[in-house]
């Protein structure tokens, strides 16, 4: 379902805001984007720590199989070490197999299951 201009309007407003805790990272070939990285701070209270959460990887499809979300995801734990962040960590759909094909050589799959819930 596409998102209403209200909410790209916010998250880009978020993404172009110094001072917001939200940020991406992007992959340009020959002066295009090809792909982004939206990431933000993650506390751990139960290790007492920092990581960042990578909260969007997007590679345009044209762009896919060629090293794009290998790239952002290479680059996303670069900076987190260079933040001295502890750690790296997403979600995927269940059902997004192609993600998890990528996600499976570059990072460790938890046993963590996720609830989300409406307020």
């Amino acid at each position: 379902m596409p998102e209403s201009e209200e909410v790209v309007s916010r998250a880009w407003s978020w993404l172009t805001d110094p001072g917001h805790e939200c940020d991406a990272l992007v992959a340009e070939v020959d002066g295009s984007i090809v792909g982004f990285a939206n990431h933000r701070p993650i506390p751990s209270p139960y290790t007492g720590t920092t990581g960042i959460f990578l909260d969007d990887l997007f590679t345009d499809p044209a762009a896919r199989g060629r090293g794009v979300g290998r790239a952002l995801t290479q680059r996303l734990r670069a900076l987190a070490a260079a933040e001295g962040r502890s750690f790296v960590q997403w979600v995927t759909a269940e059902d997004n197999h192609q993600a998890q094909a990528l996600h499976g050589t570059v990072a460790a799959r938890t046993n963590w299951v996720m609830y989300e819930s409406g307020v």
